[in-house]
């Protein structure tokens, strides 16, 4: 029968139906269903005479406080709302008995009348709880005759029953319960914050902390959220000394959200680091460890790893510390003795941030705070209703144990922040679904299903995804498969420029662009179908940081193609990507075309002003990215093996032999050529007396003393001439030259040089002489 409108609470339960039947000369109301012998019930049993049959009827009535049923029942409380009425008869339609079951608030009434057709002596009721009976009472039919009202309330605390106006000391839960004459139970627990009850009166330390997302949920339910991306200790029990538990946190797809990125365990006495990370990877110091479901010992740890994550436990002095880690959320647990002092956030949460944070295990940034655009897809409002599911069922049966709060707050305020994605909305129902488990053995029930959450979590999809220190295991939001996205404080560097990785290097005559491969995936690239002009060419993949190089060089050079213009000798290469329409019939991104290059630049015009006397002038070129150095050098004997010094003696008509020479070229595709060499009485090379010893990569026809050798064969020539003095000068005499680049093309870096020595520009070879670099030498007779 339904009582919707009348529901009853008895012995500190809700009831909003009854079930009535009759046997043997006796019926039962009761509120779980039908009564059968020892079955958890709550039921009533009463007498009924003859009566095999039933009605019900609501009286819908307020009974004041200080009525005539309070009278009786002094203990009554609360004011009566309604009574619901039960008439019971027999095979003649004939009144038997009626039975009224009264609400009044946290308390109810029995109420019993029999009529004449009630032929017992005795009427019996007997009050049960879960079976088992609780109280007896017996009426003289003279009694209920005229009526008689009896109080059924009582309070129930853990499955366990207690009377009214009652204060026990409950050893199976290490409490002492009051149960007022209201029918309203509180317990006084003689365990502390982290304790709880083992049975007997006995108090032991068993306590969970959760971090989950960038919350630190401690071991009494106090929250903090952790909102930069540093190392902070989470527990460092006293009870086992030189251990602790550390949280690395880091950002994922926005920069101003934090989220646990990895678990440590340290032995600081044995200088022992175990690192628990994303996709099940875990580290001993620097070495990979290989884990399954058996558990194995390292260093006084166990190690194990199965579906659920990586779990690492620790015992000493009856103490147990177990660490669970998904990829996501870590749980720890800890138990032993009562009394035992715990430090760290997972102690107490509620202190300050920079009390517990690990500088060897934080950057020097990673305090910087950001505040990225507001995310227009986050429905708010939506996401604190997804996270208050955890005080409804199947989750309710676990809020006795654990409070949803924090993680409700903690869940919400992630969620109005951060986009749906990854599994993240499903990670804190897990998260207070397995510490419920782990603190009371209670487990919610296909809370998965039931909340339309995937059977296979997002950590489980990530198991052996190993991700770089710049990304983390994530959904693509194209194919909706896992795989390593950029965090966003990398991605923040390239995406404002649409580029994809590093700028381009160029050194040692060879030239590489390292690209990231998140940033690729960002827009459905695969790596390995790009290539360079040559398409054997192709990428190299760093396993550690997931960056991928392109590079050519001297030896090898990728189809790189070599040119000239006013100012540069330019080496250009293209990433390109495989030509598949031949092979495919569709595709599903546009071409890849990436061009890049490195240059030499043509030596810019200077004049050093450097005498003769010491010996030699090194200039470095600087070219975007392709440096070299020109050196010019004077020598007293054709081998040029020993340069000129300051103590040198030069004479007037000496023979001096001039070597100009580069070091970090490309021998194999630029050649050096001595375009025009003069000397000046000034070291300006506009110097108002002039004397040409080179002219377009010739000897002066007029000095035939000028001797020219190697010029444009390679990175290095040099000249010779007899020594002069300016007439009517006295004092320094300066020589300057003019270097050029040229593209060795079909030895067409040479200089022809006539009989005559008279070349017209135009004859000479295809470099780049627009702007040409000087390079200056004096000396003094």
């Amino acid at each position: 029968m339904n009582i919707t409108s009348c529901p009853i609470t008895y012995y500190g339960r809700k009831y909003d139906k009854v079930y009535v039947a009759f046997s043997a000369n006796r019926f039962a109301v009761c509120f779980n269903g039908l009564y059968k012998p020892g079955i958890k019930n709550d039921c009533i049993l009463m007498s009924g005479g003859t009566a095999d049959r039933g009605d019900l009827a609501v009286l819908s009535k307020e009974i004041p406080t200080g009525s005539g049923v309070h009278k009786l029942l002094p203990n009554l409380k609360n004011a009566g709302k309604c009574v619901n009425v039960i008439p019971l008869k027999d095979g003649q339609q004939s009144d038997i008995e009626q039975v009224e079951l009264g609400n009044f608030g946290s308390q109810a009434i029995l109420g019993i009348r029999t009529y004449s057709g009630y032929t017992n002596v005795t009427v019996e009721a007997d009050a049960l709880v879960n079976g088992l009976t609780v109280s007896k009472l017996k009426f003289q039919t003279a009694q209920t005759n005229k009526g008689v009202i009896t109080d059924m309330s009582g309070c129930r605390l853990s499955g366990v029953v207690y009377k009214t106006n009652t204060t026990v000391k409950d050893p199976n839960i290490c409490s002492t319960v009051t149960c007022d004459v209201s029918g309203v139970a509180t317990a006084v627990s003689d365990c502390g914050p982290m304790e709880r009850c083992r049975g007997n009166g006995r108090c032991i330390l068993n306590s969970v902390c959760t971090v989950t997302g960038s919350t630190i949920i401690d071991f009494i339910g106090r929250g903090q959220s952790v909102s930069d991306r540093c190392g902070y200790t989470l527990l460092k029990p006293s009870s086992i000394p030189g251990f602790r538990v550390l949280g690395i946190f880091q950002e994922r797809r926005r920069r101003d959200v934090s989220f646990l990125d990895r678990v440590i365990l340290q032995l600081d006495g044995e200088g022992i680091q175990v690192s628990l990370e994303q996709g099940g990877r875990v580290q001993l110091n620097n070495t990979v460890l290989t884990l399954n479901a058996t558990a194995q010992v390292v260093h006084g740890v166990e190690l194990s790893r199965d579906q659920t994550g990586v779990t690492a436990k620790i015992s000493a002095s009856n103490y147990t510390v177990s660490v669970l880690f998904d990829g996501d959320t870590t749980l720890i647990h800890m138990t032993g003795p009562r009394g035992a002092a715990v430090h760290g956030l997972c102690g107490n949460s509620s202190r300050t941030l920079n009390e517990d944070r690990v500088s060897e295990h934080s950057s020097t940034d990673c305090k910087t705070k950001y505040n990225d655009a507001a995310d227009n897809t986050i429905n708010c409002n939506g996401s604190m209703k997804w996270c208050k599911l955890l005080t409804q069922a199947p989750f309710a049966a676990c809020n006795m144990y654990i409070d949803p709060e924090p993680f409700i707050t903690a869940c919400t305020q992630t969620l109005c922040k951060y986009p749906p994605a990854d599994g993240l909305k499903c990670q804190f129902l897990e998260a207070y679904a397995r510490a419920c488990k782990h603190l009371s053995n209670v487990t919610a029930k296909d809370w998965r299903s039931k909340t339309s959450c995937s059977a296979v979590p997002q950590p489980v999809l990530c198991q052996d995804k190993f991700c770089s220190e710049h990304e983390f295991c994530g959904e693509d939001g194209n194919s909706r498969e896992t795989r390593c996205l950029c965090r966003a404080t990398f991605a923040s560097k390239y995406k404002p420029t649409s580029s994809f990785g590093e700028p381009i290097v160029c050194k040692n005559k060879s030239a590489s662009v390292t690209l990231a491969n998140c940033l690729l995936e960002d827009e459905g690239i695969d790596y390995s179908v790009l290539h360079l002009n040559d398409g054997d060419c192709k990428a190299e993949m760093d396993n550690l940081t997931h960056m991928v190089t392109f590079s050519f060089n001297s030896s090898n050079t990728c189809g790189t193609v070599i040119m000239a213009n006013k100012s540069q000798v330019i080496y250009k290469n293209t990433i390109m990507s495989q030509n598949v329409s031949m092979i495919d019939p569709i595709i599903r991104h546009g071409p890849v075309h990436i061009d890049f290059s490195c240059y030499y630049s043509q030596p810019e015009v200077k004049s050093l002003g450097i005498k003769l006397k010491h010996s030699s002038v090194n200039q470095q070129m600087t070219s975007g990215e392709f440096n070299y150095n020109l050196t010019m050098r004077a020598y007293t004997s054709a081998d040029r093996l020993k340069a000129i010094k300051s103590s040198t003696d030069i004479g007037l008509n000496a023979r001096l032999w001039v070597e100009l020479k580069t070091n970090g070229l490309d021998e194999k595709m630029v050649a050096v050529v001595t375009d025009s060499c003069w000397a000046t009485n000034q070291p300006s090379p506009n110097g108002s007396l002039r004397h040409d010893l080179i002219i377009n990569g010739c000897p002066n026809p007029t000095d035939p003393t000028v001797k020219m050798e190697e010029n444009g064969l390679g990175t290095s020539n040099y000249f010779s001439f007899n020594t002069f003095q300016f007439s009517g000068k006295t004092g320094e005499v300066y020589l300057h030259c003019r270097v050029l680049l040229c593209v060795l093309q079909a030895n067409t870096c040479t200089p022809s040089c006539s009989q005559s020595h008279r070349r017209r520009r135009s004859a000479m070879p295809k470099y780049v002489d627009e702007n040409p670099g000087f390079i200056t030498l004096a000396w003094t007779h």
